[in-house]
This record gives structure tokens, C-alpha cells and sequence, in this order.
């Protein structure tokens, strides 16, 4: 139906949750990638990357720059 293997499906889901949570700007990076169950920080990254096109400081500095 999408296209994506389960695992991949998944993943993509907890990292739209790290988007969303990203944009609310409470929580840094490394607390968000554990939040939604990621235990390292630089494969979150690269994921995060990956899904969206850019890395999830580029978002939490758009954040802070909107501020």
C-alpha cells in the first residue's frame, strides 16, 4: 500500500513524530531522537535526513531564528 517495508513504514512514522516534536521547540535534538525511540543520535540524524531532506538541527535552528 505505501510502497515501504514494515520496518521502513514504522521508522517513517516515528520520524514525522520527531518532526512534529522538533517543531514545538521544547525539546533539543538528542532528547526528541530518544523520545521516539531512537538510541543513537547520529543514525536518527541520518534517518531524519533521509525522510526529509535536511537534518534535524537545520529545523530547531529555524526554530530559534523565528523566535
Amino acid at each position: 500500500m505505501t510502497g515501504k517495508s514494515t520496518t521502513h513504514f514504522i521508522r517513517s512514522i516515528r520520524l514525522q513524530h520527531a518532526k512534529a516534536l522538533l517543531e514545538k521547540g521544547e525539546l533539543n535534538v538528542t532528547e526528541v531522537s530518544y523520545a521516539v525511540g531512537f538510541r543513537n543520535v547520529s543514525y536518527f540524524s541520518t534517518c531524519f535526513t533521509e525522510e526529509f531532506g535536511f537534518n534535524p538541527s537545520d529545523l530547531k535552528r529555524e526554530q530559534y531564528s523565528n523566535r
